[in-house]
């Protein structure tokens, strides 16, 4: 089946794939756009598996200050090159991570850092625990359907290499 140019450039617009990924899944499902966008976004998960293990100690600081400048956030998200890092959609990125840290307050990066013992000291389960306190398992904020850890995994299949939050902080007037 041919694929009309106007949905390829569409698939690639809103993927970030390559025109001729875009075109190849687009005519495998015979132009159904959604389904083009998840079987990417499956492959992008994929990949960002295998690139988990790479090391990253490039990157930038990104920050968010609530209108009022009450409440502001400042995020290091690391990524393996500096090319990456100077990359609008890397920034974008950083600025939404540091907007949901202002917005949700989250204690912890990953569920790995939490103990057995804060967890009984909150007097909740785990799971909740976990999905209201860590970073990387909250519903983002712009975009309750993906959790943080979704967000960077599509970023990492669109960028090409392991991303990284690497500590983060939030300040508050008067907490």
């Amino acid at each position: 089946m041919a694929v009309a140019i106007e949905l390829v450039k569409e698939l690639r617009e809103r993927t970030g794939a390559g025109i001729k990924e875009c075109k190849d899944i687009l005519e495998q499902v015979e132009g159904n756009l959604n389904k083009a966008i998840e079987i990417l976004r499956e492959r992008g998960i994929e990949a960002a598996a295998k690139k988990a293990t790479r090391e990253a100690k490039e990157g930038l600081i990104g920050s968010y200050v609530h209108h009022g400048a009450r409440v502001a956030g400042l995020v290091e998200l690391n990524c393996e090159t500096d090319f990456v890092a100077r990359t609008d959609d890397f920034a974008a990125l950083a600025k939404d991570i540091a907007q949901h840290i202002v917005a949700l307050n989250p204690r912890f990066i990953s569920a790995d850092e939490v103990t057995d013992a804060v967890v009984a000291e909150s007097g909740q389960t785990r799971e909740t625990f976990i999905k209201e306190q860590v970073l990387l398992a909250q519903p983002f904020v712009k975009d309750s359907a993906r959790t943080i850890e979704e967000k960077l995994k599509e970023a990492i299949a669109k960028l090409g290499e392991n991303i990284v939050v690497r500590r983060f902080v939030r300040y508050e007037i008067g907490a």
